[in-house]
């Protein structure tokens, strides 16, 4: 609709300007208008049909102002069309190339607003990158925070009161001869006393915090020595491995001990980190009740978790088991094998 309204008001126009264009040279050939100046232009003419001259110069006006007209349309419609699709080639910005056909200001605006919107769109990724990080920072802090202050609660309240129980439970078995009972009970709290270490033990926090891997695992075992009724061997050597790499083989190293205190039974633990000719080794080995690896499955044991971490950082885990003979944990990562964050 705007179009046809341009057009025909573009028309009227040039017949305007035609008509006093025409005007003014007829004034200059025949003077001014009277019927004995302008006679040769009233008078009908055999060249013209019988048709009068000024007749023909108003059709001529009228018909060169409508073409004129048509001519200045297309340009202006040729115009848009090529103007709007070098802005649609604007949304793809990788596809995007420089006009050729268009004046050099539209195509060094049309350049100037290509190189904007693919800046913008970098910036718009950059911040929402950022944003991302910085979500993902806040989640995993609050969470090691969550899990440090479950820790201390159970330690300060569900911790202590167990251990008082099994006490007293021990002091009435040692003054009762039919305790049978009593044995049962103190076993029982001995077994969620058991539960809540490797409970407490789950609870610290995943990340090293700028500590290396053997200066982790060692604050961990002596740890553990101090509330674990079993012998704790280890033997820690700095190995060079990336941050997620000494990350995901501490959280193993967490999840087998805390399987190995509810579930194993067990008097002795092995914990080693070492560096062979062509792999790093971590492993971790008790003398426990075991179990059947053709029977159970390694997720009723809590070990699928250890195993999906030992792949995400490019490791192998072994997982070996005899009945009543022990568990061996065992994480190899070949040299050369960098998995970052």
């Amino acid at each position: 609709m705007a179009k046809i309204i341009g057009f025909c008001f573009r028309t009227l126009l040039l017949m305007i300007l035609l008509g006093v264009f025409v005007y003014g040279a007829l004034l200059l050939l025949y003077g001014q208008p009277s019927e004995k100046n302008w006679r040769p232009l009233i008078e009908e003419s055999l060249y013209t049909n019988g048709v009068p001259h000024i007749a023909m110069i108003v059709l001529g006006i009228l018909i060169a102002s409508f073409l004129i007209s048509l001519w200045m349309t297309f340009i202006i419609v040729s115009k848009d069309f090529q103007t709007s699709r070098q802005i649609k080639r604007l949304l793809d910005i990788e596809r995007y190339k420089e006009p050729t056909l268009s004046p050099r200001a539209t195509r060094k605006s049309l350049t100037e607003v290509a190189e904007l919107i693919d800046q913008q769109r970098k910036t718009l990724h950059r911040i929402t990158n950022e944003k991302v990080e910085a979500d993902e920072t806040i989640v995993r802090q609050r969470l090691v925070e969550e899990r440090q202050r479950l820790a201390r609660e159970l330690h300060d309240s569900v911790s202590q009161q167990l251990f008082a129980a099994s006490m007293l439970l021990s002091s009435v078995t040692e003054h009762n001869e039919d305790a049978a009972i009593l044995v049962q009970i103190e076993k029982i709290v001995q077994q969620a006393q058991l539960e809540m270490r490797a409970l407490l033990l789950h609870l610290r926090p995943i990340a090293l915090q700028n500590k290396t891997l053997a200066q982790g695992l060692r604050e961990l075992i002596e740890e553990l020595q101090q509330k674990a009724n079993m012998e704790l061997h280890y033997e820690l050597v700095d190995v060079p491995l990336t941050k997620a790499q000494e990350d995901h083989l501490f959280r193993i190293a967490q999840e087998a001990l805390s399987n190995t205190l509810r579930h194993a039974k067990a008097t002795d633990v092995e914990l080693l980190l070492m560096e062979r000719e062509k792999m790093y080794i971590l492993r971790i080995q008790d003398n426990g009740v075991g179990f059947d690896m053709q029977n159970e499955k390694l997720g009723s044991y809590g070990l699928k978790n250890i195993v999906e971490r030992a792949t995400e950082i490019g490791g192998v885990c072994t997982v070996t088991s005899v009945v009543g003979q022990g568990t061996k944990i065992e994480v190899q990562i070949a040299k050369g094998v960098l998995v970052d964050d």
